[in-house]
């Protein structure tokens, strides 16, 4: 459905974007997941039409965006990451301005306003002005707004930042019921568990590049042997650290008390080889295992560069 090509975005000296390439099929809830200032808001903003990049294409349902900027525009529904300030609006009013925009008025517009509403969970609020809403029935009337013209495709950018856990569910439940109507997603969010909960593809971008794509479960599989693994000793950790410095396969070093974490790259004949060395030269160790992957050790595996030994106190 999405398909960008080469995109490119300078800010100064700054490289927003460097060639960046992603594809996200219809019906898909991506998570694009990064760094900040890795590049996901102005990914979003370019894709939303708001900011031309440098170089590169996008295209939504095979229609090119600059040659066809108002026919694109029209399949889009865009969610920025704040809300703005709408002073003697109530919520209704908020919404039957932005129906005019698309040209809608009169009882069609109330009419739709309060599908929207409803939808959103704000029925109780229509009446109630834009400015004493909480946070997060904000965020709700943003998303509701951005679905006034019915668009295909909708662009969330930390749609439940700032929210508390009751609103981030809310949020997260409105946001699968509108991809069981058909509607295909790009959500940014920090919140790494929960995007791993609702996401059916995940990209990782960073430095303007995307570092890794595809569906959860494919890339836990194939990063499966970056998981960390962790160990405990209850003698002769020293030997055993020894062990582990010489191996090949061995990239980081965690120690905290008696427990150590690394990253290995081999595979599990490699870690019963590795096992039997740490036993061989004296280690006494009373726990030997893989942690199970999930998307924030992926994200800190593939975004940390940092090489050698680390102790924690």
């Amino acid at each position: 459905m999405l398909q960008i090509k080469n995109l490119s975005k300078t800010y100064g000296k700054f490289t927003a974007l460097d060639n960046l390439n992603l594809t996200i099929g219809k019906g898909q809830i991506f998570g694009f997941v990064g760094p900040n200032g890795a590049g996901k808001t102005t990914t979003m903003k370019i894709v939303a039409g708001l900011l031309k990049p440098d170089s590169g294409q996008v295209y939504l349902d095979g229609i090119e965006q600059q040659t066809h900027i108002k026919e694109f525009k029209e399949k889009i529904g865009y969610m920025p990451d704040f809300f703005g300030v709408y002073d003697n609006l109530k919520a209704m009013e908020y919404m039957e301005f932005y129906a005019s925009i698309y040209g809608i008025e009169g009882e069609k517009a109330r009419k739709l306003g309060l599908e929207l509403i409803d939808l959103v969970g704000l029925t109780d609020k229509a009446d109630t002005y834009v400015d004493s809403l909480s946070r997060g029935m904000k965020q709700r009337l943003c998303l509701a707004r951005s679905l006034i013209h019915n668009p295909e495709f909708l662009i969330l950018d930390e749609p439940a930042s700032g929210l508390d856990p009751r609103a981030r569910y809310d949020m997260k439940e409105i946001i699968k019921e509108l991809n069981k109507r058909g509607k295909t997603i790009l959500i940014s969010s920090h919140i790494l568990p929960e995007l791993s909960q609702m996401c059916t593809n995940i990209g990782i971008i960073e430095n303007g590049k995307m570092m890794v794509s595809g569906t959860v479960e494919e890339i836990m599989a194939t990063r499966g042997t970056a998981s960390p693994l962790v160990m405990r000793f209850t003698e002769g950790q020293e030997n055993g650290i020894e062990v582990l410095k010489k191996n090949r396969l061995v990239e980081n070093v965690t120690i905290k008390d008696n427990s150590v974490s690394i990253l290995f790259k081999g595979n599990e004949e490699e870690e019963a080889m590795l096992l039997a060395d740490m036993i061989k030269n004296g280690a006494y160790v009373s726990y030997f295992s893989r942690e199970e992957s999930n998307l924030e050790s992926l994200f800190i595996q593939i975004t940390d560069h940092t090489d050698g030994e680390s102790n924690e106190e």
